[in-house]
């Protein structure tokens, strides 16, 4: 029979941490609460080591990892706070909740430090759509996410999504949120002054979510995952809206001394957290919470991980205007603590004593060093020879397959049921290398990228976490936006097999690197484990969420080819580089060779040459080479403008190496004849080599090797996904 700690996920080794912290044996209260701050989601205990590797101070961060979101100042007294998470777990078991609680997740991460949130992104990862189970988790977390931004009033304006056999068992649904505000409402959750009351506020709590980090997130998935259904929470965007409401009102006035979300570990982690952060205790009356399940016990309130809540920290003379402005929007608000002197969270119920432990020790969890071994795999599939590859017998019929396969397909029928025009700020729309938004009142442009190739990281997790950082620069450049800063999602299997945890080391090392050569410090993030079935694992997942600043929104470039008649322009250098690329999953069914190499001289260079040519607005379109390589990059012009184009591939290669290899540091810019020398003169200041490959115009990509027409192009990338859910 286990023991109760056993059952709760902590080890032996951290049940006697516990007893010589306290100095007794913990009750089963404070049992709970250690076994959920203590949990892998919630403690880092696995990558605290690792993740201090990373970049995180520049000259723009105001507030680094370390509180709900990271902070960046964008000029003018105004500032953007974003952050990405994970809501993996979840999701597997209950799509649509999943999906949905993860997005009213992050967006109070990004209220709760002062801004308002104004777009959300989401990168996904699922199986293959010839499983019908995959068919069921795509579609809902798909309508998961709909549902809630759409009810939020919150566009959802970019994302990814990838379909690999490595995430058939677990989908990956990380979820972005950015907002804006002015420097001066910046506000962390900490409680720092005795005396100050804590005041829980929105929806009252319930059982569901009870154990949903400590049960979903920090362990693999088996046979008995179906059953753990109850874990998820339930989402009500309704009562949030109302939250960003009550909470920036509050912000305003200058009524709070500290704010803090109710994520993982619900009201344990709010009360311990914000104590920790200010040095400070607190005394919590537990039988004060109001509740929506009669007879819940004390561990089950402090477990609960019920939606829509937050906790406020002001000071005794303001409570009574803090609760004004709760019920002018219709919004419970309950005092239920009173910071103290010292370090101890102690829970009260009736007068009586239920709960007494150290902030510091429940927010300070442990730090583990995890034996990292490379896996024997690595060596096997990259020894794969791309030169061996015989060209296809058909170059077009070789590209339509790619424009129809689940990784480069258009994502139409996902982004059209987000409203991602609300609020009116989206000024380049999801479909484009990246979203970008116009800042109110400045006329500055925010621009958004989410990617990572993990099949490259699967390959080479060192070189597959560069390309993912190198991409999302590149995203963000191609609409003339210089990438500033960078939040992340890390999703990896089990980090205590050395394989899953040598492929993590890996993978932030390249982070690390990628970041500090584009001078892009990551702000904040998420780490989410354990993503792993049956002892499969996904593919090693870095996802990088990049964010760009446009000095004037108006200097925005768009992917779609936008006149006939234009000179289209490869920037970049093309190589032999077909390892791990969608062309030979797709042609040849084969995950091997090693990605493409990483020059971070070029990628810098292309950057720049990026940057300034739209600055000086001389570019009409620009578009990122990445997935299918150039053809692909083509194609998708094409039809996003409805404009044909007549190419000559580069030379020296191939001609199927020339369109489908995935050379990094490269982009297609179109430009009018009038712009093109001064494009030419930008590129070659900047060190990139440019090179005029053909014209804008007409009804058909011409390239030589293929001749296809648009409306051919069209009917296969527009339908391929809605064909593939329909299991056709």
């Amino acid at each position: 029979m286990p023991e109760l700690y056993e059952e709760l996920g902590l080890t032996t080794e951290e049940y006697q941490r516990i007893v010589e912290t306290l100095g007794r044996e913990p009750n089963k209260v404070e049992l709970g609460m250690y076994s959920v701050m203590w949990s892998e989601h919630c403690s880092y205990k696995s990558s605290k080591e690792q993740l201090q590797k990373l970049p995180t101070e520049g000259p723009r961060v105001l507030l680094g990892p370390g509180e709900n979101a990271g902070v960046v100042d964008i000029g003018d007294g105004m500032a953007v706070v974003f952050k990405m998470e994970s809501h993996n777990h979840p999701s597997a078991v209950e799509p649509f909740q999943g999906a949905a609680t993860g997005v009213g997740g992050i967006v109070r991460d990004i209220f709760t430090m002062g801004a308002r949130p104004i777009a959300c992104l989401d990168p996904l990862r699922f199986g293959s759509l010839d499983s019908a189970r995959t068919r069921y988790l795509f579609e809902g977390v798909v309508a998961g996410i709909a549902s809630y931004g759409n009810c939020l009033g919150i566009p959802t304006v970019a994302g990814d999504i990838y379909f690999e056999e490595a995430y058939e068992e677990n989908p990956l649904v990380n979820v972005m949120c950015l907002g804006v505000m002015p420097v001066e409402r910046l506000i962390k959750g900490q409680a720092s002054e005795p005396g100050s009351v804590g005041v829980l506020i929105g929806s009252g709590t319930g059982r569901d979510g009870i154990g949903g980090v400590s049960v979903l997130a920090s362990q693999e998935f088996d046979e008995n995952s179906e059953q753990k259904r109850p874990s998820v929470q339930v989402g009500d965007p309704f009562t949030e809206k109302l939250l960003i409401e009550v909470c920036l009102e509050m912000l305003e006035k200058d009524l709070l001394l500290g704010l803090q979300d109710f994520g993982g570990a619900g009201l344990t982690c709010a009360t311990c957290e914000t104590a920790e952060r200010g040095g400070c205790g607190m005394d919590v009356d537990i039988s004060k919470v109001p509740l929506r399940e009669p007879g819940m016990e004390p561990i089950e309130i402090m477990m609960s991980e019920s939606q829509e809540r937050m906790f406020a920290i002001c000071s005794e003379e303001d409570l009574e205007e803090v609760l004004s402005v709760c019920r002018k929007w219709g919004v419970d608000a309950t005092p239920v603590g009173v910071v103290t002197e010292g370090d101890m969270l102690r829970l009260l119920s009736g007068g009586e004593v239920v709960a007494e432990v150290p902030a510091s020790s429940l927010a300070r969890g442990p730090e583990y060093h995890r034996d990292a071994e490379k896996p024997d795999y690595i060596d096997r599939v990259t020894g794969f020879d791309t030169g061996t590859l015989s060209p296809p017998e058909d170059m077009g019929k070789a590209l339509l397959e790619l424009l129809g396969s689940a990784n480069i397909c258009s994502r139409r029928w996902v982004f059209e049921q987000y409203d991602h025009m609300v609020r009116v700020n989206t000024v380049v729309l999801p479909g484009s290398d990246a979203a970008v938004l116009r800042t109110k009142p400045l006329e500055k442009g925010i621009a958004l990228s989410c990617d990572c190739n993990g099949r490259y990281c699967y390959l080479d997790p060192y070189v597959g976490a560069q390309i993912a950082v190198a991409e999302s620069g590149r995203n963000v450049a191609c609409t003339g936006a210089r990438p500033i800063a960078v939040t992340n999602c890390l999703n990896f299997g089990n980090p205590e097999k050395p394989g899953i945890f040598w492929q993590f080391c890996r993978c932030v090392e390249g982070l690390a690197e990628g970041c500090r050569q584009l001078a892009t410090p990551v702000v904040g993030g998420n780490v989410s484990f354990y993503n792993e079935s049956f002892g499969e694992a996904i593919y090693p997942t870095p996802v990088i969420g990049m964010l760009g600043l446009l000095e004037d929104v108006g200097d925005r470039v768009g992917s779609a080819f936008a006149a006939e008649g234009d000179s289209i322009v490869l920037l970049g250098d093309t190589g032999d580089e077909l390892g791990g690329s969608e062309y030979l999953k797709v042609i040849h069914g084969k995950v091997a060779g090693r990605p493409p190499v990483v020059d971070w001289a070029a990628e810098k260079a292309l950057v720049e040459c990026l940057t300034r040519a739209a600055s000086a607005r001389l570019l009409s379109s620009a578009h990122d080479l990445s997935e299918g390589g150039l053809a692909v990059a083509l194609a998708e012009s094409c039809l996003q403008g409805g404009i044909g184009a007549s190419v000559q591939m580069p030379g020296g290669l191939p001609p199927f190496v020339a369109a489908f290899s995935e050379s990094q540091a490269r982009a297609i810019v179109s430009v009018s004849e009038d712009n093109l020398s001064a494009l030419e003169g930008i590129a070659v200041e900047a060190g990139v080599p440019a090179r005029v490959i053909g014209t804008t115009g007409g009804d058909r990509l011409e390239a030589g090797a293929f001749s296809l027409s648009l409306s051919e192009m069209r009917s296969t990338y527009e339908e391929a996904l809605e064909r593939m859910l329909a299991g056709s």
